[in-house]
Protein backbone atom coordinates (compact mmCIF):
# COMPACT_ATOMS: atom_id res chain seq x y z
CA UNK A 1 0.00 0.00 0.00
CA UNK A 2 2.61 2.27 1.15
CA UNK A 3 4.41 1.72 -2.38
CA UNK A 4 0.96 3.03 -4.23
CA UNK A 5 0.55 6.16 -1.77
CA UNK A 6 4.10 7.00 -3.21
CA UNK A 7 3.04 6.54 -6.76
CA UNK A 8 0.00 9.10 -6.28
CA UNK A 9 2.44 11.49 -4.70
CA UNK A 10 5.06 11.17 -7.69
CA UNK A 11 1.56 11.96 -10.26
CA UNK A 12 1.56 15.34 -8.12
CA UNK A 13 4.64 16.19 -8.07
CA UNK A 14 4.74 15.62 -12.10
CA UNK A 15 1.84 17.48 -12.37
CA UNK A 16 3.00 20.44 -10.17
CA UNK A 17 6.90 19.99 -12.31
CA UNK A 18 4.95 19.92 -15.76
CA UNK A 19 1.98 22.21 -14.76
CA UNK A 20 2.90 25.18 -17.40
CA UNK A 21 3.73 22.92 -20.26
CA UNK A 22 1.85 21.46 -22.68
CA UNK A 23 1.93 18.97 -25.15
CA UNK A 24 2.41 20.49 -28.83
CA UNK A 25 -0.90 19.04 -30.57
CA UNK A 26 -3.39 21.68 -31.39
CA UNK A 27 -5.43 20.45 -28.38
CA UNK A 28 -2.87 21.71 -26.44
CA UNK A 29 -3.22 18.55 -23.58
CA UNK A 30 -1.51 19.60 -20.37
CA UNK A 31 2.21 17.65 -20.24
CA UNK A 32 0.56 15.38 -17.65
CA UNK A 33 -1.86 13.48 -19.85
CA UNK A 34 0.87 12.53 -21.39
CA UNK A 35 3.14 11.00 -18.58
CA UNK A 36 -0.55 9.22 -16.80
CA UNK A 37 -0.66 7.63 -20.14
CA UNK A 38 2.73 6.51 -19.87
CA UNK A 39 2.64 5.20 -16.36
CA UNK A 40 -0.58 3.72 -16.90
CA UNK A 41 1.26 1.94 -19.87
CA UNK A 42 4.03 0.05 -17.54
CA UNK A 43 1.66 -0.55 -14.96
CA UNK A 44 -0.97 -2.30 -17.54
CA UNK A 45 2.66 -4.46 -18.59
CA UNK A 46 3.86 -5.25 -15.78
CA UNK A 47 0.52 -6.09 -14.10
CA UNK A 48 0.82 -3.45 -11.79
CA UNK A 49 3.86 -5.20 -9.92
CA UNK A 50 6.66 -2.73 -9.77
CA UNK A 51 5.74 0.44 -8.07
CA UNK A 52 9.02 1.80 -8.61
CA UNK A 53 8.55 1.61 -12.63
CA UNK A 54 5.00 3.56 -12.45
CA UNK A 55 6.95 6.45 -10.36
CA UNK A 56 9.43 6.89 -13.15
CA UNK A 57 7.24 6.85 -15.89
CA UNK A 58 5.37 9.48 -14.11
CA UNK A 59 8.68 11.58 -13.59
CA UNK A 60 10.60 10.68 -16.95
CA UNK A 61 10.88 13.63 -18.86
CA UNK A 62 11.51 15.47 -15.37
CA UNK A 63 15.68 15.70 -15.84
CA UNK A 64 15.31 16.19 -19.55
CA UNK A 65 12.04 18.78 -19.89
CA UNK A 66 11.69 20.80 -16.45
CA UNK A 67 16.20 20.00 -15.62
CA UNK A 68 14.72 18.74 -12.00
CA UNK A 69 17.86 17.40 -10.68
CA UNK A 70 18.95 13.82 -10.63
CA UNK A 71 19.52 13.66 -6.78
CA UNK A 72 16.44 15.82 -6.13
CA UNK A 73 14.29 12.64 -7.56
CA UNK A 74 16.53 10.21 -6.04
CA UNK A 75 15.78 12.13 -2.41
CA UNK A 76 12.12 12.26 -3.04
CA UNK A 77 11.54 9.00 -5.00
CA UNK A 78 14.78 6.48 -4.47
CA UNK A 79 18.09 5.60 -6.76
CA UNK A 80 16.26 2.88 -8.49
CA UNK A 81 13.40 5.77 -9.89
CA UNK A 82 16.75 8.21 -10.60
CA UNK A 83 18.12 5.90 -12.38
CA UNK A 84 15.56 5.35 -14.89
CA UNK A 85 14.34 8.74 -15.16
CA UNK A 86 18.52 9.56 -15.94
CA UNK A 87 18.38 6.50 -18.63
CA UNK A 88 15.30 8.32 -20.23
CA UNK A 89 17.05 11.00 -20.40
CA UNK A 90 18.76 13.02 -23.31
CA UNK A 91 20.97 15.90 -23.42
CA UNK A 92 19.09 18.69 -25.15
CA UNK A 93 22.26 20.32 -25.93
CA UNK A 94 22.48 18.71 -28.40
CA UNK A 95 20.81 19.40 -31.79
CA UNK A 96 17.38 17.68 -32.48
CA UNK A 97 18.88 15.00 -35.19
CA UNK A 98 22.21 13.83 -32.94
CA UNK A 99 19.46 13.43 -29.89
CA UNK A 100 16.96 11.07 -32.28
CA UNK A 101 20.12 9.26 -33.51
CA UNK A 102 21.39 8.27 -30.16
CA UNK A 103 17.75 7.02 -28.87
CA UNK A 104 17.88 4.76 -31.95
CA UNK A 105 21.68 3.62 -30.88
CA UNK A 106 21.58 3.41 -27.32
CA UNK A 107 18.09 1.52 -26.83
CA UNK A 108 19.41 -1.79 -26.82
CA UNK A 109 21.71 -0.96 -23.94
CA UNK A 110 18.77 0.40 -21.45
CA UNK A 111 17.53 -1.68 -18.68
CA UNK A 112 14.64 -3.64 -19.00
CA UNK A 113 12.77 -1.14 -16.96
CA UNK A 114 14.14 1.96 -18.91
CA UNK A 115 13.12 0.12 -22.19
CA UNK A 116 9.01 -0.55 -21.16
CA UNK A 117 9.05 3.20 -20.36
CA UNK A 118 10.64 4.15 -23.38
CA UNK A 119 8.04 2.06 -25.52
CA UNK A 120 4.96 3.46 -23.48
CA UNK A 121 6.89 6.94 -24.33
CA UNK A 122 6.81 6.35 -28.05
CA UNK A 123 3.18 4.50 -28.06
CA UNK A 124 1.62 7.33 -26.57
CA UNK A 125 3.57 9.79 -29.06
CA UNK A 126 2.47 7.53 -32.09
CA UNK A 127 -1.15 8.04 -30.90
CA UNK A 128 -1.14 11.89 -30.51
CA UNK A 129 0.34 12.13 -33.58
CA UNK A 130 -2.83 9.84 -35.41
CA UNK A 131 -5.31 11.99 -33.26
CA UNK A 132 -4.00 15.33 -32.70
CA UNK A 133 -0.66 16.00 -34.65
CA UNK A 134 1.10 19.72 -33.77
CA UNK A 135 -0.47 22.00 -36.34
CA UNK A 136 2.41 23.31 -37.93
CA UNK A 137 4.14 19.93 -39.04
CA UNK A 138 3.14 18.60 -42.33
CA UNK A 139 2.10 15.03 -43.28
CA UNK A 140 5.48 14.36 -44.35
CA UNK A 141 7.06 15.61 -40.85
CA UNK A 142 4.32 13.54 -39.06
CA UNK A 143 5.30 10.32 -40.69
CA UNK A 144 9.22 10.94 -40.63
CA UNK A 145 8.56 11.03 -36.60
CA UNK A 146 6.37 7.62 -36.81
CA UNK A 147 9.32 6.26 -39.02
CA UNK A 148 11.71 7.09 -36.55
CA UNK A 149 9.61 5.85 -33.45
CA UNK A 150 9.21 2.30 -35.63
CA UNK A 151 13.24 2.64 -35.76
CA UNK A 152 13.39 3.32 -31.92
CA UNK A 153 11.49 0.51 -30.99
CA UNK A 154 12.74 -1.82 -33.49
CA UNK A 155 16.08 -1.50 -31.00
CA UNK A 156 13.73 -2.55 -28.39
CA UNK A 157 11.95 -5.64 -29.36
CA UNK A 158 11.77 -8.18 -27.80
CA UNK A 159 10.91 -6.39 -24.58
CA UNK A 160 7.22 -6.65 -23.87
CA UNK A 161 4.86 -8.14 -26.32
CA UNK A 162 1.94 -6.35 -25.54
CA UNK A 163 3.61 -3.12 -25.51
CA UNK A 164 5.29 -3.86 -28.79
CA UNK A 165 2.16 -4.56 -29.90
CA UNK A 166 0.71 -1.60 -28.98
CA UNK A 167 3.03 0.52 -30.72
CA UNK A 168 1.75 -1.11 -34.27
CA UNK A 169 -1.45 -0.77 -33.94
CA UNK A 170 -0.69 3.00 -32.83
CA UNK A 171 1.74 3.01 -36.12
CA UNK A 172 -0.92 1.80 -38.49
CA UNK A 173 -3.61 4.18 -37.30
CA UNK A 174 -1.83 7.21 -37.12
CA UNK A 175 -0.47 6.61 -40.82
CA UNK A 176 -3.67 5.67 -41.44
CA UNK A 177 -5.27 9.00 -39.86
CA UNK A 178 -2.56 10.84 -41.55
CA UNK A 179 -3.30 9.55 -45.70
CA UNK A 180 -6.86 10.29 -44.95
CA UNK A 181 -5.69 13.90 -43.75
CA UNK A 182 -4.27 14.37 -46.87
CA UNK A 183 -6.50 12.95 -48.68
CA UNK A 184 -9.62 15.39 -47.40
CA UNK A 185 -7.10 18.38 -47.63
CA UNK A 186 -6.34 17.65 -51.26
CA UNK A 187 -9.90 17.12 -52.36
CA UNK A 188 -11.32 20.12 -50.30
CA UNK A 189 -8.42 22.28 -51.35
CA UNK A 190 -8.43 24.99 -54.02
CA UNK A 191 -9.39 24.55 -57.39
CA UNK A 192 -6.68 23.86 -59.59
CA UNK A 193 -5.70 27.42 -61.15
CA UNK A 194 -6.45 27.62 -65.23
CA UNK A 195 -4.49 29.21 -67.44
CA UNK A 196 -6.09 32.49 -69.23
CA UNK A 197 -5.36 33.78 -72.46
Amino acid sequence: MTDWVTVMKAAETAARWHAHQKKKGAAQDPFIDHLLAVASLVTEASNGHDPDLAIAALLHDAMEHREISRARIADGFGERVAHLVEECTYDKALGEHERKRKQVEDAPEKSAGAKLIRLADKIDNVRRMGSDPPPDWSARRQLDYIAWAREVVAELRGTNVWLEQQFDLAAEAAERSIALARQGSSETGPPPSRATS
